[in-house]
C-alpha cells in the first residue's frame, strides 16, 4: 500500500539549533556510542568464549547486549552525523525504516526483559527443577517469541502511519521519526490512530512492567529461605535487572500511556532510553555479577599471554 501524501522527506529539528551546542552533543554522543558498541560487545564476546558462563541467564544476557547494540545503532549514527554535518532531512522510507527497527529491537527487549526475569523467577524459587524448566530448547523457544513479539509490535506501529496523509509541514519536532511528532503531521484525525499507539504501545510496556514488578517482588520475599551467600548473588543478580526494568520502562510508560500529544520533556527520554540506557547496561551487569568480571578478567588474561607468545 503507497502512502497518500504530499510529504516525500522529513526535515528533524532534533536537539538544539546552537552549532556550538551542536558540536558538543555530537561528541558526547560518539563518546557514549562507543562505550555502547565496546561494552556490549564486550559482553557477547566474553559470554561466547567463557565455559563458565552456560546458564540460560547468560543466554539471555548476550541476546539482551546484542538488541542493545543493534538498537543504538539504529539510532545515533544518524544522530551523531546530523550534528556533525548539520544534514537533518531524512527520506519518507528513511523513516519509516528506521521507526520499524526502533521499535523492533525495543519491542523485542521488552519481551526479553520478560523473560529475564522469568529464568530468575525458576533459579531462585524453584532451583531443584530449574535445569529441567530451563531446557535449551525452551530458551530457544523464549528468544525466538520475544523476537517475533517485538516484529509484531513494531509491523503494527508502523502500519497504523505508513498510510496515514501527510499533506502539509514535513518539519519534525524530534531528533529520531517516532510516532507522536509524526502524527502531529497528519492531515486527518488521528484520535482512533493515537488509541492504536497507545493500546500497542503504552498497554505493552505497562502490562509487563507489572508482570515484571510482580515477579521480582515474589523472588524478594523468597529470598528468606535461602542462605546468606545464596541471598547475597540473588540480590546482585536481581538487583542489575530491576534497575535495568526501571531505567528502560519508566521513559516508555511516560511515552506512551497518554494522549498523542508531544512534550518538551520527550527529546530528553528519547536520549535516555536511546543512547544513555543502552550504554548503562553493560556497566550494571557486569559491576554487579562477579561471575561475569571473572570471565572477563580471564578472557583478558589469556589474550594477554596468547599475544605475549
Amino acid at each position: 500500500m503507497e502512502p497518500r501524501n504530499n510529504v516525500t522527506y522529513f526535515v528533524l529539528l532534533g536537539l538544539t539549533q546552537d552549532p556550538k551546542e551542536q558540536k558538543v552533543l555530537c561528541v558526547m554522543f560518539l563518546l557514549f556510542y562507543i562505550l555502547t558498541v565496546v561494552g556490549n560487545l564486550l559482553i557477547v564476546l566474553t559470554i561466547a568464549l567463557s565455559k563458565t558462563l552456560g546458564s540460560p541467564m547468560y543466554l539471555f544476557l548476550a541476546n539482551l547486549s546484542f538488541m542493545d547494540v543493534t538498537y543504538s545503532s539504529c539510532i545515533s549514527p544518524r544522530l551523531i552525523s546530523t550534528l556533525f554535518f548539520g544534514e537533518n532531512t531524512i527520506s519518507f522510507h528513511s523513516c519509516m525504516t528506521q521507526l520499524f527497527t526502533e521499535h523492533l529491537f525495543g519491542g523485542s527487549e521488552v519481551f526479553l526483559l520478560l523473560v529475564m526475569a522469568y529464568d530468575r523467577y525458576v533459579a531462585i524459587c524453584k532451583p531443584l527443577h530449574y535445569l529441567v524448566i530451563m531446557r535449551q530448547w525452551v530458551c530457544v523457544v523464549l528468544l525466538v517469541v520475544s523476537w517475533i513479539g517485538g516484529f509484531l509490535h513494531s509491523v503494527i506501529q508502523v502500519s497504523t502511519i505508513y498510510g496515514l496523509p501527510f499533506c502539509g509541514p514535513n518539519v519534525v519536532d524530534h531528533f529520531i521519526c517516532e510516532m507522536y511528532p509524526l502524527l502531529d503531521l497528519v492531515c486527518t484525525d488521528t484520535y482512533v490512530i493515537g488509541l492504536l499507539v497507545v493500546a500497542n504501545g503504552g498497554m505493552i510496556c505497562t502490562i509487563v512492567f507489572a508482570f515484571l514488578l510482580i515477579s521480582y517482588g515474589v523472588i524478594l520475599y523468597s529470598l528468606k529461605n535461602l542462605s546468606p551467600e545464596g541471598k547475597r548473588k540473588a540480590l546482585q543478580t536481581c538487583g542489575s535487572h530491576i534497575t535495568v526494568v526501571v531505567f528502560f520502562f519508566v521513559p516508555c510508560i511516560f511515552m506512551y500511556v497518554r494522549p498523542a500529544k508531544t512534550f518538551p520533556i520527550d527529546k530528553s527520554l528519547s536520549v535516555f532510553f536511546t543512547v544513555i540506557t543502552p550504554m548503562l547496561n553493560p556497566l550494571i551487569y557486569t559491576l554487579r555479577n562477579s561471575e561475569m568480571t571473572n570471565a572477563m578478567k580471564k578472557l583478558w588474561r589469556r589474550n594477554v599471554i596468547s599475544f605475549s607468545r
